[in-house]
């Protein structure tokens, strides 16, 4: 078990936690909960409040591995669509050289995601490209990779609203995606629970399953929990996009418990 935020927030965090603070994010301790926090962010600049446990370390090194139960209970300032930029919390791959001078590579995660607009990653068939999400994908799987030099003519069939519906289910089974809106307030407190199997996982808010039998992600990945102001466009039919934005006032995320059980 690796308790992270608990009843005593005050107490100093385990040294495995490290803090990526950037721009105007900051972690503010409140009362037995933190708060990750962005202030007045711009578009001019990547803002980040965040905690991990993999900065510095190669990715077959990252700590974790199902079976596992990530447990989180949080609350956000701002309703879906008006809170600005990504936050969330789960376990990834960090693919894009964020936290440590690791080559790029494709991405593999499982978590609790939040994206707004203009913000449209549109990986799922039946699910919109951003909003408050259950979520997974491993695009490194050996298939996955054997599909890679298809992808030219794939984008221009994607284009193709009949050849879209037909085919992009074979391309999203084959790199393990599968997501579901969480369908709850953002500002209210709410207990989320990822259960990461070693074939399939479940997602469950305050007790109710809102994603079942997704397919796992392998390991080993990294935790994170943040809060930023940046948004990326990735499309079936080529659109693809990154940048910041501006996100005036303060913006939070408010966690009071966060247990990792595995």
């Amino acid at each position: 078990m690796a308790g992270i935020i608990g009843e005593d927030f005050a107490a100093p965090l385990d040294a495995r936690w490290q803090r990526y603070v950037v721009g105007t994010g900051a972690l503010v301790p409140c009362d037995s909960s933190l708060c990750f926090v962005t202030t007045d962010a711009s578009r001019r600049r990547y803002s980040d409040a965040q905690l991990d446990d993999y900065q510095r370390l190669p990715r077959r090194r990252f700590p974790w591995r199902p079976p596992l139960r990530l447990t989180v209970r949080a609350r956000f300032s701002h309703p879906v669509g008006e809170l600005r930029g990504t936050a969330g919390f789960g376990f990834w791959n960090d693919p894009f050289m964020m936290t440590g001078a690791r080559p790029p590579t494709l991405p593999r995660a499982i978590w609790f995601f939040y994206a707004s607009p203009p913000a449209d990653i549109k990986l799922d068939l039946h699910e919109p490209g951003h909003g408050w999400k259950a979520a997974t994908i491993d695009a490194l799987r050996p298939v996955a990779l054997l599909l890679a030099p298809l992808a030219p003519l794939a984008v221009i069939l994607m284009n193709i609203r009949p050849c879209y519906r037909r085919l992009w289910p074979f391309v999203q089974r084959a790199v393990r995606v599968r997501e579901a809106a969480v369908g709850v307030e953002m500002q209210e407190w709410h207990s989320y629970v990822l259960e990461w199997g070693p074939a399939e996982s479940r997602f469950a808010v305050d007790g109710r399953t809102v994603l079942d039998h997704a397919p796992s992600p392998r390991g080993p990945l990294g935790f994170v929990i943040w809060l930023d102001n940046q948004y990326m466009v990735v499309t079936p039919w080529g659109r693809v996009g990154w940048g910041m934005l501006d996100a005036p006032g303060v913006q939070s995320m408010e966690v009071s418990e966060l247990v990792i059980d595995g």
